[in-house]
């Protein structure tokens, strides 16, 4: 059964950071792209960055120089580091596995497994 679960999420001031943390299990991590997308209240869900089972790394413009995703392993962990957050930032943060080349999943195409989510809220 494959679990994977976040945590990290909270409140923030604007210009903060947090890091989300990703625990899975249940799956060979290492073969896995990994994701972690967010959702805001009356928006969809949308892919803020990946990374691939080497270590390649894919991020949607409005995080580039902000967000670092990061993996380990060894640890079967997905991390997100956000700094310099925004106000626009704030929503629920999912982590997800996909079972494709992380390439397969820029588009829009969801990722095979999803945990539950952490909200992320900044206050301006």
């Amino acid at each position: 059964q494959v679990q994977l679960v976040e945590s990290g999420g909270g409140l923030v001031q604007a210009g903060g950071s947090l890091r989300l943390s990703c625990a899975a299990s249940g799956l060979t991590f290492s073969s896995c792209a990994m994701g972690w997308y967010r959702q805001a209240p009356g928006k969809e869900r949308e892919l803020v960055a990946g990374i691939s089972s080497g270590g390649i790394t894919y991020y949607a413009d409005f995080v580039k120089g902000r967000f670092t995703i990061s993996r380990d392993n060894a640890k079967n962990t997905l991390y997100l580091q956000m700094n310099s957050l925004k106000a626009e930032d704030a929503a629920m943060y999912y982590c997800a596995a996909g079972l494709g080349p992380l390439s397969k999943y820029y588009s829009g195409r969801r990722m095979n497994y999803w945990g539950k989510g952490t909200l992320v809220t900044v206050s301006s």
